[in-house]
């Protein structure tokens, strides 16, 4: 029997709501006499309304992007995704422990709050602005390309918008009119799969509309030429984006948490991932080379891999940072900070391809003679020399030696702390490690700003996507009947890219094999862009995962010698309780506002986690 879910009144219901979004929205005075043909027929005061969905024209704070994890992430350091995970640790005692260790709700509730990052709120309200707008596009007096234009946006944001909701409270129902005031508001709370069938037929009427518009991308796509990468709506989706939402969603549903039709969900995210590769392909869209791997995160406002992006803007090392390296931005009491846990650090392989996630592996790996437990961060993949800041790590300018100084150092009977383990900072790293995939480099010792960017989804992306439902539906070397290529290529293409060999043979027998190659591959090349939180439990690993103990590293500076060849003692250690995860069924998905969900007849919550 189906539960109902109650829709929000205050954000969804109503001639009320839509009669204060005129007023917000289109600046019209309490005693203006303009209708909703006037609304909907002129183009100014059209864009004026939808493009309050993206925050344009609105100062309200609910719109779409507070669902971007960049923007998301740099709240106020409370907590990022991946801090909510075995991934990472937040400098500061803060949310994402608490998080990370099951407790709610009143964490949780950041992702509805309105002064901080309301997804919830601003998800349904997008919605209902592209429900609106699709319904009364037929009034709007302009060419068709327009028109076709806002119809594909309104198509993919609702989609997008809803996908959004999915992810972090499950299951919902699916609006795809605007309700009114003689509406039910009893709605049906779909299945998982339901939900994400409905996002991809949104996609797809997106991609439609965005092809009639001639917007399968809103630039130039030759390389090089004239307003290549540089289109002003460069930030609004496109044709291509569309299909790779499609493709991303019908990734989910055939995930171990959603699937419902056995391998054939498998095959359908397969042939939408490499239907998608091939239309980014055909419209110029390509991955980077290892030269310009960062690209995709700072120092241009757009890259060709990006298939949707939004550039945040030059940001100097002093405006609100934070959550990348609370250190670097140069206030000891308030930042925090995402340091990443050896845990983390482990999953990358060395430049060979040996795993080195457990400590099997890490002994194979030494007894092969490319792995050292008191070298360890030589002949690593390229990647992590990318991602992670480590001691003596290169490429630190205005720092100690232009190196990370992770280490301490016993000197007299005392122990002395080197500048990046300052004990003055509240962020100060608890694992040895800062993030550095998403930072450019500027500090308080380096002063500059630089473009970042946030790669919503990009085409390294649809690779990983499409071998991991290819493995799936037809093993390591089977393909799509359509796909040029398989499995095992689409991974290893993405691993050539960067200079990594080929996942190693014994891998490759069977899909039970390559799963967790193809698995950790996907948490590294997507480290830090806001998918594993989601991977973790759309796999349904998270139970194993959230019931691991989380370790740093100690570097102890000493003399150097055979047995330390580097000059420091490397040590591993759990971190402390506050700072380990815990497992409970609940933690699928975030419960809804507990100051909320029960002032609503009928309402089905989710679970709450304590």
């Amino acid at each position: 029997m189906k539960k109902y879910f109650i829709i929000l009144v205050s954000i969804l219901l109503a001639p009320v709501l839509f009669s204060s979004c005129f007023e917000s929205y289109l600046d019209k005075s309490p005693e203006s006499l303009m209708t909703n043909d006037d609304v909907y027929r002129k183009l100014e005061n059209f864009k004026k309304f939808f493009l309050s969905v993206y925050g344009d024209n609105l100062t309200s704070g609910l719109h779409i992007k507070n669902s971007y994890p960049l923007y998301f992430d740099r709240w106020d350091a409370k907590y990022t995704w991946e801090s909510c995970t075995d991934c990472s640790d937040m400098g500061r005692l803060q949310s994402s422990q608490k998080i990370k260790a099951g407790t709610t709700p009143s964490y949780a509730n950041y992702a509805t709050d309105a002064g901080k990052r309301p997804i919830f709120n601003s998800m349904w309200q997008a919605i209902r602005i592209c429900n609106l707008a699709l319904e009364n596009i037929h009034l709007l007096q302009t060419d068709s390309v327009t028109v076709n234009d806002y119809k594909a946006q309104a198509y993919f944001v609702r989609a997008y918008a809803h996908f959004e909701l999915f992810r972090v409270w499950g299951r919902m129902p699916y609006l795809d009119k605007a309700l009114m005031g003689d509406d039910s508001w009893d709605l049906p709370r779909l299945t998982n799969h339901e939900t994400l069938m409905r996002i991809a037929q949104d996609m797809d009427k997106a991609a439609v509309y965005f092809a009639k518009a001639g917007l399968m991308r809103r630039d130039n796509p030759i390389p090089g030429a004239p307003g290549h990468l540089s289109n002003v709506d460069q930030a609004r989706p496109n044709g291509v984006a569309a299909k790779a939402y499609k493709a991303r969603a019908l990734l989910y549903a055939a995930s171990p948490l959603n699937n419902e039709k056995g391998i054939e969900d498998w095959k359908d995210a397969a042939k939408a991932n490499w239907e998608a590769i091939t239309i980014a392909k055909q419209y110029g869209y390509d991955l980077l080379t290892a030269a310009k791997y960062s690209d995709n995160y700072f120092g241009v406002p757009y890259s060709n891999e990006q298939l949707w992006g939004w550039c945040l803007g030059e940001i100097s090392y002093i405006q609100d940072f934070s959550f990348i390296n609370a250190i670097f931005g140069g206030n000891q009491t308030s930042m925090s900070g995402e340091c990443p846990t050896q845990n983390f650090v482990d999953r990358f392989e060395t430049k060979y391809g040996d795993p080195l996630t457990t400590q099997a592996e890490r002994d194979a790996a030494t007894a092969a003679g490319v792995y050292k437990e008191q070298d360890p961060y030589t002949g690593r993949d390229p990647r992590f020399y990318i991602d992670i800041i480590f001691n003596q790590a290169d490429g630190l300018p205005g720092w100690q030696s232009s190196k990370a100084q992770i280490w301490q150092q016993t000197v007299s009977g005392k122990l002395k702390y080197s500048e990046l383990r300052n004990s003055s900072y509240a962020g100060i790293t608890q694992t040895g490690y800062y993030q550095r995939k998403r930072w450019g480099g500027n500090s308080v010792n380096n002063d500059f700003s630089i473009n970042y960017t946030d790669p919503l989804i990009r085409l390294g992306e649809l690779y990983l996507n499409y071998a991991e439902a290819a493995n799936e539906a037809y093993g390591p070397t089977g393909a799509d009947p359509a796909a040029t290529m398989n499995a095992l290529q689409a991974v290893n293409l993405i691993r050539s890219r960067i200079g990594m060999p080929n996942v190693q043979a014994k891998f490759t027998g069977t899909a039970d094999a390559l799963r967790p190659r193809i698995k950790n591959e996907r948490v590294i090349e997507l480290s830090f862009e806001g998918h594993y939180y989601y991977d973790l439990r759309r796999w349904k690993d998270a139970p194993a995962a959230y019931s691991s103990i989380l370790y740093g590293v100690i570097a102890d500076k000493v003399s150097v010698t055979a047995a330390y060849p580097t000059g420091f003692i490397y040590t591993r250690y759990p971190l402390i309780s506050t700072r380990q995860v815990a497992w409970k069924e609940a933690m699928y998905y975030f419960p809804f506002d507990v100051n909320e969900m029960y002032k609503m007849k009928n309402f089905e919550p989710n679970t709450l986690w304590n």
